[in-house]
């Protein structure tokens, strides 16, 4: 009895002693919690050693999907580190740049090998991206492996969601979607090539005519509840770089009149991001809306030619509110976004007059030299 007592006691000094090395620094066992969301203070503080953000949302030419961009198969190196140079000479400092779950199911080490091969590459040219990991706009059924060729003269006919529908439905397969952002935020949690990360890309978009007919008419209602947790599991992996979500429809003139998942994105970013491919008038009057959060802005989609959401009309205000600009496409190639949304239901034959998205033709020759020298002229002087 007297040996029970006296093991019981010192493993209760053992606790103690552990615990009070803890609580001094004097150990190396890491009891720190994950950071919290970051204030309005903490936000304002680190984007104001980042400068003016200004950069393009980036596939390569030779990609129709994120799947063709980041496969092993079809990752193109070459034709990157060609377009960011492009990017890097009009001034351009970030790239929003989206990833997939399916090639890190395929092979996770492959994979983030990929990614900091991208990141070297952006990085010599002075470029830190904005990584999204998951997307709820176009084709509902990714699939690994060899992708479709481009539907001729369609907005981009060959891009997919993340996670696909199936997976969407099965509560079964998050533990993976889970091991996916854990994974790739844990690897470069510290890595200040990284501008941030961006969690869901319009988490409650429908699709709109292209898939609607294929959509789960409740898909907001497996969205919330995951958005929710892959922010958790981002925030676990403690990193350095800020997260956000960007809202991008409706009504926002009130935080209360918001959507659920509106306010979740807002509540839940340490950046507030938004989307607007409107007239200058509107996008100014949203940045003023979402001003009431005291943080700093991102528009990370915008410029749509038609609309009148164009780089003269849109880069004078985000600059007056120091709003950070991600324009939708760059390189006309496979996602043949220079076509606009309507295609999928209006037909068309040939290069529209007036471009929807891209800057540059495949050569890297500019659609609109004007436009070139005026984003030139705003980037330079940075």
């Amino acid at each position: 009895m007297s040996k029970r007592i006296t093991s019981t006691f010192l493993i209760f000094s053992t606790f103690l002693t552990l615990l009070c090395s803890c609580q001094s620094g004097n150990t190396s066992i890491d009891t720190e919690l994950p950071r919290g969301i970051w204030t309005a203070e903490e936000a304002n503080a680190w984007q104001a050693e980042q400068g003016w953000l200004v950069g393009p949302n980036y596939t390569p030419a030779t990609a129709i999907n994120q799947l063709e961009m980041w496969q092993e198969e079809t990752f193109d190196p070459e034709t990157i580190d060609e377009e960011l140079g492009w990017a890097a000479d009009l001034g351009m400092n970030t790239a929003r740049v989206y990833l997939h779950d399916l090639p890190y199911e395929e092979d996770s080490t492959g994979f983030i090998t990929r990614i900091d091969h991208f990141l070297r590459l952006a990085d010599k040219h002075g470029i830190r991206p904005l990584l999204v990991f998951f997307d709820s706009c176009w084709d509902p059924f990714p699939a690994a492996g060899k992708q479709r060729a481009p539907q001729p003269h369609v907005h981009n006919s060959g891009w997919v969601q993340s996670p696909g529908q199936h997976v969407l439905k099965d509560s079964t397969q998050y533990p993976r979607l889970q091991r996916y952002v854990k994974g790739i935020v844990t690897h470069f949690a510290n890595d200040k090539r990284i501008l941030g990360w961006d969690i869901w890309n319009e988490p409650d978009n429908m699709t709109g005519p292209s898939y609607e007919a294929v959509e789960i008419k409740d898909k907001v209602d497996y969205v919330l509840p995951l958005l929710e947790q892959a922010f958790a599991w981002a925030r676990a992996a403690d990193p350095s770089q800020p997260l956000t979500s960007g809202i991008w429809a409706g009504d926002w003139s009130t935080h209360a009149g918001l959507k659920p998942i509106e306010k979740l994105q807002i509540e839940q970013s340490d950046i507030i991001s938004f989307h607007n491919y409107d007239a200058p008038e509107d996008f100014e009057k949203r940045i003023q809306q979402l001003q009431r959060y005291n943080k700093p802005l991102w528009c990370t989609e915008y410029m749509a030619r038609p609309n009148g959401s164009t780089f003269e009309g849109f880069l004078p205000i985000a600059k007056k509110y120091d709003v950070a600009m991600f324009n939708w496409g760059f390189v006309d190639g496979k996602t043949q976004t220079i076509y606009p949304w309507d295609s999928w239901t209006k037909t068309y034959t040939d290069e529209p007059t007036l471009w929807f998205h891209d800057i540059f033709r495949g050569d890297g020759s500019p659609y609109k030299q004007e436009e070139v020298e005026l984003i030139k002229s705003m980037l330079k002087s940075e």
